[in-house]
């Protein structure tokens, strides 16, 4: 995700050092002959020639004095290359070229972010913040999730109030929190930012979901199902509340419960494949196969990659007398789900 979220950063600062190097050509003599090969690197560097341009970049840096904006390029190019030591490097050489180049002061607690030292990274994107103001939302939530790493929730929180424009000890400040804590499976402090958000604003709505997401979480089947039907009363056409209340409902063997609620969430929300899953899979515990397989067919034409479908799928197939069908989708179910796995381990 932070790859695809940090390249408008890194574009901004390639076109920033490509514009000076235009500002700096006119007062440069013609004995200057290192502006060329810059320029080169910058071009070359845009089109996306790293090694090319790293090179260039390498030849300019062996110079003395080295030319301004090389290693910022160069830290660039390596956090491109996912190389984060070699671009804490060139940024901390930055720096010192350019003690305002917050481009790079910033780069550098991102690229130390990204090698798991949020602590280390925190100095960094504060100084970067506090020497001007940027339209740019993405190092406010590095900065966000460097504090939550270091447990520093209040601080967290005005730096994920800050992403969105919330005063910074608002319900919404408190719920934005509590989301963000959930998905570092913070839970603890996710629900405490949640019921915080309620004693601010007691109709907030998706307060009472992410408290149902946060006990459907920790195996809380009663906790979860009464903070959702508390969300249903507040926002009842919430299409996600729905199949989250029928998958508590199924987890906790109401079936009867979870159909009517995946009903509703499909009528919502036609498009998305949950719920279609979840109905396959309630009607298998219902002993209705062949209701089943209608789902689950269509999950399976909407997203083909989904193994746990396919698996559903044997199992339906299976119940209704179809053998080659259920061994079929079973060995696409292992195949899906050890090609997963080997990708997971890949990165």
């Amino acid at each position: 995700m932070l790859r695809h979220a940090f390249a408008r950063v890194l574009c901004a600062i390639v076109a920033s050092a490509s514009a000076g190097v235009v500002q700096q050509s006119g007062a440069q003599t013609s004995a200057e002959a290192t502006t060329p090969s810059f320029a080169s690197a910058q071009e070359l560097a845009a089109r996306g020639r790293l090694d090319k341009a790293l090179t260039q970049l390498n030849e300019l840096a062996a110079q003395s004095p080295e030319p301004a904006g090389v290693e910022r390029l160069r830290g660039i190019i390596f956090y491109q290359r996912e190389q984060f030591r070699e671009a804490v490097e060139a940024f901390s050489k930055a720096e010192i070229q350019d003690p305002n180049d917050r481009e790079s002061v910033e780069m550098h607690g991102v690229s130390l972010f990204r090698l798991g030292r949020g602590a280390e990274a925190i100095p960094y994107l504060e100084k970067a913040h506090a020497a001007v103001e940027r339209a740019n939302i993405d190092p406010n939530y590095v900065l966000a999730i460097c504090y939550a790493d270091a447990q520093r929730y209040d601080d967290s929180r005005h730096a994920f109030a800050a992403q969105y424009g919330f005063p910074p000890d608002s319900a919404q400040a408190y719920l934005l929190a509590g989301r963000m804590f959930l998905r570092r499976e913070l839970r603890d402090q996710a629900g405490a930012q949640a019921t915080k958000a309620l004693e601010l604003d007691a109709s907030l709505p998706l307060a009472h979901e992410l408290l149902g997401e946060v006990a459907l979480a920790g195996g809380d089947l009663p906790g979860a199902i009464h903070e959702f039907e508390a969300e249903r009363k507040i926002d009842p056409l919430n299409p996600d509340l729905y199949d989250r209340l029928g998958d508590a409902y199924l987890r906790s063997g109401d079936y009867t419960r979870a159909q009517i609620a995946l009903d509703r969430a499909v009528l919502l929300e036609p498009n998305s494949t949950g719920p279609y899953i979840l109905l396959g899979e309630t009607f298998l515990k219902l002993n209705q196969p062949i209701e089943a397989l209608h789902y689950l067919v269509r999950a399976a034409q909407m997203d083909p990659s989904n193994y746990i479908t396919h698996n559903l799928l044997a199992q339906a197939y299976k119940a209704t007398g179809q053998p080659d069908e259920a061994n079929r989708e079973f060995r696409i179910a292992v195949n899906l789900q050890n090609n997963g796995a080997s990708s997971a381990r890949e990165r």
